[in-house]
């Protein structure tokens, strides 16, 4: 057996929220309460630890990562920077050390961080001439290419927009060098995929990044070839950390076919929900709303599947036991998403299926009679905090007034639905800290704009943001009966923090740092002695 003691364990069980120890045997615990009685009931040669006091939580969970794009994006060109200069001055040094002709990737830039505008074909050009180059936005929605990945890619000006997708042209008609949706597929498609073996080395870099920020589960929303390398790291015993794995709408006919349900797989890898996207990004003005940009009459965003479409789908996979789990972040996409989940909640009763645990990834902006909706279709919202601090300044300026519903999660919480909070990372930092500091704060990491933060009133208390990261999620992936609590019974996944967050300032919750992680009883990482 395995005890600690001597700490402040908040347990998350609100029938016994606070005890000072905890027995565990194997990967399980067996018992919560007081150091003696713990310690009474440890057999000869148990190993036992004093936590000197350090506070222990239950371990956090990301529920929107993308795991592949993250651990390849740590060896990427950072490309969030203030200024577009600064930018190509990183892409040129890397382009330096590359060898000719290989391709340079990067990450993170933002033309709303440098006064709205956009980068051009001939700025990439005039820095890297011999290297195709293609730099994805913050966002994940638009894509930044100079003259030679448009060549590889086969793009000109002759190249027509495709489905859901948009080639950005210059006054002669030439493609800009920026694409939007969709139309970001053709250069993706032909930059050389990472090797399995590169792929996993990249994984088990990014895991332990994760788990030293007290992350013992993610909900996964890569495709196949990160399905593959966590397979093979689970085969070999090298996967720590707890991924629920979702599966692209393109796959869910093979899923039928086969049986394939959510939930299926064991306590480390197991699948998740069927993701669908609804919509595009605020970011690049593609999320799709009911009424038009504040700055651009004539653009309400892209809608990626109509009502009908998604329905089918559900239909489809709730028919086999796979959860629906749909990109929305414009509140005319939101609205969509709640009308076909309605009508598959209807269709799940009138056939006895069983109530799925669907969710709506983001939930940027809602129009205000759906967030009761929410509640009343048991439908999760998938949100990720940290998403406030960096759109703020970009939502109010292209939603106005219609940003009092946006990222909505006291409203939410206060109507009865269930939050389930995490990254989006690579899009932002997967610190899991940092979303509970905005979640409660509202407020950038400079304290802008203000002690009472952006719309005061969608604040939430410190334990309601731990909630988002705790039980949230771990209701969202069927995993409440083995995750989320400290408990007798539950899998001992537990993080170890030097001070007690529930006695510090909001402004010191940001920079919390964990001291040990533990994931099935075994330290995955640990700081302190």
């Amino acid at each position: 057996m395995h005890i600690l003691f001597n700490a402040r364990i908040y347990t998350f069980n609100p029938l016994n929220p606070f005890v000072t120890a905890m027995v565990m045997d194997g990967d399980r615990i067996i018992y919560t309460g007081d150091d003696s009685s713990a310690l009474s009931i440890a057999p000869p040669g148990s190993k036992k630890e004093d936590l000197q006091g350090n506070t222990i939580i239950p371990g956090l969970t990301d529920a929107h990562l993308h795991l592949a794009y993250y651990a390849l994006n740590l060896e990427r060109v950072d490309c969030a920077t203030q200024s577009k200069q600064e930018c190509l001055e990183r892409v040129r040094k890397k382009a330096a050390s590359q060898p000719p002709g290989s391709w340079i990737l990067g990450h993170g830039w933002n033309q709303n961080e440098w006064g709205n505008k956009y980068g051009s074909l001939a700025d990439l050009d005039a820095f890297v001439p011999d290297h195709p180059v293609y730099l994805t936005q913050k966002s994940w929605h638009a894509g930044w290419a100079n003259s030679k990945a448009l060549e590889l890619s086969g793009i000109n000006r002759f190249t027509p927009d495709p489905p859901g997708g948009i080639i950005q042209r210059d006054s002669s008609g030439n493609p800009s060098g920026i694409l939007l949706e969709s139309a970001t597929t053709l250069v993706v498609e032909v930059i050389p995929e990472p090797t399995a073996s590169m792929l996993q080395v990249a994984i088990l870099n990014a895991q332990h990044q994760l788990l030293q920020l007290g992350l013992t589960s993610i909900h996964d929303f890569d495709r196949k070839n990160c399905f593959s390398a966590l397979q093979a790291l689970h085969q070999s015993h090298q996967l720590e950390i707890r991924v629920n794995k979702s599966i692209p709408v393109e796959s869910l006919p093979a899923a039928d076919e086969i049986g394939l349900q959510s939930g299926f797989g064991d306590d480390f890898l197991k699948i998740g929900p069927v993701k669908i996207f609804a919509d595009g990004a605020l970011g690049p003005q593609t999320a799709a709303m009911l009424e038009p940009y504040e700055k651009d009459p004539d653009n309400t965003g892209i809608l990626m599947i109509d009502e009908d479409q998604l329905y089918e789908y559900g239909r489809l996979s709730v028919r086999n036991g796979m959860a629906l789990a749909v990109h929305a972040i414009g509140d005319r996409a939101n609205n969509l998403v709640i009308n076909s989940l309605e009508r598959i909640r209807e269709f799940e009763r009138k056939n006895n299926l069983t109530q799925l645990r669907h969710r709506i990834e983001h939930v940027q902006l809602l129009n205000l009679p759906d967030i009761n909706r929410l509640a009343q279709n048991f439908i999760i919202a998938s949100m990720q905090p940290t998403h406030i601090l960096s759109d703020m300044d970009t939502a109010q300026e292209h939603w106005g007034q219609r940003c009092k519903t946006a990222y909505t999660l006291k409203s939410l919480l206060n109507a009865g639905v269930c939050l389930a909070f995490g990254s989006d990372s690579p899009v932002e930092d997967p610190n899991p800290f940092h979303g509970i500091y905005a979640a409660v704060s509202r407020r950038r990491m400079d304290g802008s704009p203000g002690p009472d933060g952006w719309y005061p009133q969608e604040r939430i208390t410190l334990t309601e943001a731990f909630n988002g990261f705790i039980t949230g999620p771990s209701f969202a992936s069927g995993m409440e009966s083995k995750l989320g609590k400290l408990s007798p019974g539950y899998l001992a996944d537990l993080v170890v923090l030097p001070e007690n967050p529930f006695l510090m300032q909001v402004d010191e919750l940001r920079q919390m740092i964990p001291i040990g992680t533990m994931v099935s009883g075994k330290w995955v990482y640990r700081s302190f002695s």
